[in-house]
Formats: structure tokens, C-alpha cells, sequence
């Protein structure tokens, strides 16, 4: 069975084509017109060795906010199609990732229950990395959460300039995606029958 999904969403402020094929590691460059978000797509697709494609547009022209906010809803509706019933998976992943001065710890929860607890913002952390910040990746995350069923906590352990904050926390996230989509059995994870 195939466990890969694409979809488009398309609103009056975006235009999103997300694939996304959770067997395999082969990918495209993102393609948003924003040059950091493209290197956190980059990110996201090299370390969670999952075969993401993403070609967005949107009204950067007035900040990048619904073009991240949008991407993840999408992400994470293509995420719930390409797990199916998520019979077989892990469920459960946690990584911890460095970046110089910074340390991220993500856990995520494939429980089809969306909660986003995220400590980022009570920091106080510096600047934007190309107009992206720790607040857009919250929203990023929290469209992630609420489409794909996922519980996500996002915590920062050390650090305080943007750029590095947001690439660790996304590297972490996308650690804890690769263990979470492993299939190491063909039973369901969870005692209640379903998720």
C-alpha cells in the first residue's frame, strides 16, 4: 500500500501544492518565494528523509505569514492521507538538535489529536531570520498539528537568536517525523482500537 499523498489548497491569499511519499527520500526543492522558509522545506525534507515536494505562492508582498500558516495546514492534510489508518507506525518520535548555541527538543505524537504546546514563545528571542520568525514557525506548527493529527511539543533549551531557534526546532521536528511514520509492525498503535 502507498503511503504517499499530494494535494493543492487554494485560498484568495495562497496557492499550495504539497506531495509528500513517506517511503521515500527523494525530493524537490521547495519552491515558496521565500528564501529562508525554503531552506526550513529543505530542512524538514533532508532530515526526516521523507520524500516532501512543496511549490507554493503567496502575498509575501505583505508578509510571509499566510504563505507558512497556509504550507502547514497543507502539510499536515497530506500528512493524514498518506498515513491512512496509521496501522504499523511508531506513533511516537523525539529528537534533540543543536545548532551552535541553540538546542531544540521536539516530541511529536501521531495520535490523531491535535495539541501544539510550544515554549519558544515565552523567550525572548532576537530578530527574524529573511522576515520569518519564532511566531510564524508557532503557526507553521500549529496548521501541522490541527490537520494532521498530531500532538507536538516543541520546547528550547538553549538559545536566542531566530534563525538558529527556528532551523533547530524544525531539524528536531523533522528527526521526530522519521521515527514517528516508521512502520515496525502491522498493529495498531493504541489500545483503544483506533486513532
Amino acid at each position: 500500500m502507498s503511503r504517499s499523498a499530494t494535494l493543492t489548497r487554494t485560498t484568495s491569499e495562497t496557492a499550495i501544492t504539497v506531495r509528500l511519499d513517506l517511503d521515500s527520500a527523494a525530493y524537490d526543492p521547495p519552491a515558496t518565494g521565500h528564501g529562508f522558509f525554503d531552506h526550513m522545506l529543505d530542512a524538514l525534507a533532508r532530515h526526516s528523509r521523507l520524500g516532501l515536494n512543496v511549490t507554493a505562492t503567496g502575498d509575501l508582498h505583505i508578509e510571509p505569514h499566510h504563505l507558512i500558516e497556509d504550507t502547514g495546514i497543507t502539510l499536515g492534510q497530506v500528512l493524514t492521507q498518506a498515513l491512512g489508518d496509521r496501522r504499523g507506525i511508531e506513533r511516537y518520535g523525539s529528537a534533540f538538535v543543536p545548532m551552535d548555541e541553540t538546542l531544540a527538543h521536539v516530541v511529536v505524537d501521531l495520535s490523531g489529536r491535535a495539541h501544539l504546546a510550544f515554549e519558544p514563545e515565552t523567550l525572548d528571542i532576537w530578530g527574524h531570520a529573511g522576515g520569518m520568525t519564532h511566531y510564524h514557525l508557532r503557526e507553521f506548527l500549529r496548521g501541522l498539528c490541527n490537520h494532521g493529527g498530531i500532538t507536538l511539543h516543541v520546547r528550547v533549551l538553549a538559545g536566542r537568536e531566530a534563525h538558529h531557534v527556528i532551523e533547530a526546532v524544525v531539524k528536531a521536528l523533522a528527526r521526530a517525523l522519521r521515527d514517528a511514520v516508521t512502520v515496525t509492525s502491522d498493529v495498531l498503535p493504541s489500545t483503544k482500537g483506533s486513532l
